[in-house]
């Protein structure tokens, strides 16, 4: 069972990582690599960033790489990424969506589109963070009174968005098993005199700086005691890899709004 893929913003840090993921994996054929219009490396092999000839050129022909992919993967920009998203729907193409940072309202565009066109869309695609949600679940049903629950993200100083969408849905897992909506009980912010903490609040904190690929933990703190989840990235590589076994995972379906835990067999 082999998998034609396309993927988007192939000269980014993760496009690249996605390029080399795809040459090492058997199961996928990579046959179109898109970047931006204008970009330097339209025309050149998307093999050339990992030293390889693909015979696979760069392009900004979104069209074109449909014609010819199953599934398209992308990382980019929500504004790009909702431009391919109409463009999978109008051909009737899967997509694996790891790009973060959607409003509310462009969530809601993904999910009407895959009605049409079967959908994976997560904040993170690495098989360890999806462990790791599972183990918030279960901690979250465990530890549900009595702890304050905090949730730190550090990423290099490239990323946009904040806190990352991986942070945010770690944050989600939790409320969920503790009964609470976060859209509710979320801070994202402590400056000043800010009182005694909340019991019932999901604090945030984020850190920008230098080259960190992404580090992300929730701390269950209570009187005398303190539970930590934590899962570290040393590369990009598990979110490539995981992408993989998500385009695989839509191969034959025709439809439907997936995650990671689908593709996992965690639900």
């Amino acid at each position: 069972m082999t998998v034609k893929l396309a993927i988007a913003g192939s000269s980014g840090r993760m496009g690249r990582m996605l390029i080399e993921a795809a040459l090492q994996t058997p199961e996928v054929q990579l046959v179109a690599a898109l970047d931006r219009d204008g970009s330097v490396w339209v025309g050149r092999d998307a093999g050339e960033f990992n030293g390889v000839t693909t015979g696979v050129l760069i392009s900004s022909d979104v069209a074109a790489a449909f014609a010819v992919a199953d599934c398209l993967i992308d990382f980019t920009r929500p504004e790009a990424t909702l431009l391919h998203l109409q463009a999978a729907r109008q051909a009737g193409k899967a997509m694996v969506i790891g790009t973060t940072g959607f409003k509310p309202e462009e969530k809601a565009l993904i999910g009407a589109a895959a009605q049409d066109i079967p959908v994976v869309f997560a904040p993170n695609m690495a098989v360890g963070v999806n462990a790791v949600f599972k183990l918030l679940e279960v901690a979250a049903q465990i530890l549900n009174s009595g702890y304050d629950v905090e949730v730190y993200e550090a990423h290099h100083r490239f990323k946009v968005d904040a806190p990352s969408g991986t942070a945010l849905r770690m944050g989600e897992v939790v409320a969920q098993g503790l009964g609470r909506n976060l859209q509710e009980c979320a801070v994202y912010g402590r400056e000043g005199v800010t009182g005694e903490r909340d019991p019932q609040t999901i604090g945030f904190a984020t850190v920008r700086g230098g080259d960190i690929v992404g580090d992300h933990t929730v701390t269950f703190a209570a009187l005398g005691e303190r539970v930590e989840i934590s899962h570290k990235a040393g590369s990009r590589m598990p979110y490539a890899t995981g992408s993989m076994r998500a385009a695989l995972f839509l191969k034959g379906r025709k439809s439907g709004l997936f995650d990671m835990q689908d593709v996992l067999g965690l639900k």
